[in-house]
């Protein structure tokens, strides 16, 4: 049991550590990274309880082998409970935080909330399906709550930028797509490996390269530009 935890905690931490150095001008406060952590595992249960719900609600107008059932399964009800449960907590803890500072702030904050309910999420399909499990989660599952996060980063640390220099509006725009984008990218990795079909899966490979890829060049490029909000104009080169 004891490795089996071990082995579903690893791939989060060793993103989180990779997220973590890539702040290399200002390093966030452990205490933070870590409420932010037990935080984001803790929407697990806010997660389950609308899914279950939404899934028994959506089972009395669809059969679950519809495509229109897993559409909206994948992409309102899951995709939205999670990822909302996520950036609920991550503008609840850091929005208004004098650690926010800087714009690599927002990706480091986002990904540790996310990395918090992927490890809760992780332990309890491993301790029930084994390493198995603990394997094909660790290339896929984990990493794609990971990418979720950077994209939800990005658009709340635009977000930020935009606030800290008065545009209410593309405050307001940004952080609706911080929410929004994350939810589309997590509806359709889903959706695809719910099909269950040889072209599907080929879709997903794919899609899940050209997201990690991008994800990763993203995450270089916040980090190499990095600086003060309050310097940076809201319109910005990297951006």
């Amino acid at each position: 049991m004891k490795t089996l935890v071990i082995a579903a905690v690893l791939p989060a931490l060793l993103l989180m550590i990779y997220i973590y150095r890539k702040d290399k001008i200002e390093k966030e406060p452990a205490n933070l990274i870590i409420k932010l952590v037990i935080f984001g595992g803790l929407t697990v249960i806010s997660a389950v309880i609308l899914e279950l719900t939404g899934s028994w609600i959506l089972g009395r107008f669809y059969d679950d082998e519809e495509t229109a059932y897993k559409i909206i399964e994948n992409f309102v009800i899951v995709a939205g409970a999670e990822e909302g449960g996520k950036y609920f907590i991550l503008k609840r803890k850091t929005w208004n935080s004098p650690e926010f500072n800087y714009s690599y702030d927002a990706v480091v904050y986002a990904v540790a909330v996310s990395l918090g309910f992927a490890t809760v999420e992780n332990i309890l399909y491993v301790v029930t399906g084994g390493f198995g499990v603990a394997i094909v989660r660790a290339l896929l599952s984990v990493p794609g709550h990971a990418v979720f996060a950077v994209y939800m980063g990005y658009y709340y640390g635009v977000a930020k930028k935009a606030s800290v220099n008065g545009r209410i509006s593309a405050e307001e725009s940004n952080r609706t797509m911080a929410y929004i984008i994350p939810v589309f990218l997590h509806g359709f990795y889903d959706f695809c490996l719910s099909m269950q079909s040889g072209k599907f899966i080929g879709i997903f490979l794919v899609f899940d390269i050209l997201m990690v890829v991008s994800a990763a060049r993203k995450v270089n490029k916040l980090s190499a530009n990095d600086a003060p909000l309050s310097e940076q104009p809201y319109y910005s080169d990297y951006m």
